[in-house]
């Protein structure tokens, strides 16, 4: 009851600023339920010998689809790498040429049933229809990856609250998908841990680590001593000033440390380590992190920039009317889920993007910004 409240006053909210009633929705969905794999379908084509059609792609999908599970788990997305036919490969869109035989490989993301069924129980007790769950790391792809990165190859790293979503492309097919159980609350909680305040205080710390550089934090600092007033902050808890090297390579660095090298063992698990030459891209409110970009090229070893939201180069089309407060990588999953909403639909760009950029235009500054946080943070768990 108390996640429906939650969600019922956040929709209120919504509705308020966009001043139209939502009655559809597409939910992100993350955590450590999520789970991949690829597989493979084969089909012969319906009129053998001739063009392929629709229907063909989608009986060689649904002959993907067919992979053994458990019944405690559910497809959430069977997505096309690509398509073979008559044993000709690398085919991305196999609609009007010919053939006998079609085969598609594809990358399948499967979630725990109970889960999904208790997020859509929750949306659809409130009166809004669920269109569909989309798993948050493949909506932020959405957001911040270019084609040119997804053609080389790239790993998205979405880092959240509670976990971490990771979406690997390799020659602009999603040929990886998994999720680390650790995200930002872990930075904050060691926080709290290691200098003995608490989780609020540190939260307010974090931020402040990440978004001040190292010099205006410790501008009134004694040239010979790197200590951190944090009363300067807002944070007035009985403890002696913290060592700024000591919090952010004794404290955040050992954390984004294990981050990275999970991902890193999962990537050479899977034998993808030198198949992203385009590098890391950082999404999600995690990628502000103070020195996160260093300690990610340090274990990975490859490039790394954090998403921009504001650059129209990844996506054919754009969200009109963005003021820089939502540019910030936070809010990747939220504006990838527009851009997923609207592949799905298959609207045009008139019909559906000019509402969300109506909602935009109606506030300005921070105070969008805020307001839409409070609502994307409504749901984190």
């Amino acid at each position: 009851e108390a996640v429906i409240e939650s969600i019922t006053r956040s929709v209120e909210a919504a509705e308020r600023m966009a001043g139209f009633s939502i009655t559809d929705a597409y939910v992100s969905i993350n955590g450590s339920s999520i789970q991949s794999q690829n597989s493979k379908g084969v089909v012969a084509i319906a009129n053998s010998g001739e063009e392929i059609t629709q229907d063909d792609v989608e009986r060689v999908l649904e002959a993907a689809r067919a992979v053994s599970l458990p019944t405690s788990r559910e497809i959430l997305h069977v997505i096309p790498r690509d398509y073979l036919v008559d044993s000709q490969g690398g085919i991305k869109d196999p609609l009007g040429m010919t053939g006998v035989r079609l085969e598609a490989d594809a990358h399948i993301i499967t979630g725990a049933s109970i889960v999904i069924r208790n997020l859509t129980k929750c949306v659809s007790d409130i009166g809004i229809r669920v269109n569909g769950l989309v798993f948050a790391g493949l909506a932020a792809t959405y957001a911040t990856l270019t084609d040119t990165e997804k053609e080389l190859g790239v790993c998205l790293v979405d880092i959240g609250e509670g976990s971490t979503a990771v979406c690997v492309y390799v020659e602009n097919a999603l040929t990886s998908s998994f999720v680390i159980p650790i995200g930002a609350k872990h930075i904050t909680n060691d926080l709290a841990i290691g200098l003995r305040i608490s989780l609020e205080q540190a939260e307010k710390l974090k931020l402040a680590l990440s978004n001040h550089s190292k010099e205006q934090l410790l501008k009134d600092a004694k040239e010979s001593e790197d200590l951190l007033d944090l009363a300067k902050l807002g944070i007035f808890e009985e403890i002696k000033k913290p060592s700024y090297k000591m919090m952010v390579e004794g404290i955040i660095k050992p954390r984004l440390n294990e981050i990275f090298g999970m991902i890193a063992d999962e990537l050479k698990r899977q034998n993808l380590m030198v198949s992203t030459p385009a590098g890391v891209v950082l999404s999600g409110g995690g990628a502000l992190t103070v020195e996160i970009q260093r300690a990610c090229k340090t274990v990975l070893a490859m490039p790394v920039r954090v998403a921009k939201l504001d650059s129209t180069e990844q996506k054919s089309y754009e969200l009109t009317g963005l003021i820089d407060d939502i540019g910030s990588p936070i809010f990747a999953v939220a504006q990838g889920l527009i851009f997923y909403a609207k592949e799905q639909e298959g609207t045009s760009s008139s019909q559906s993007i000019p509402q969300f950029s109506g909602l935009i235009e109606k506030f300005s500054g921070k105070s969008f910004a805020s307001k839409a946080i409070e609502f994307i943070k409504s749901f984190l768990p």
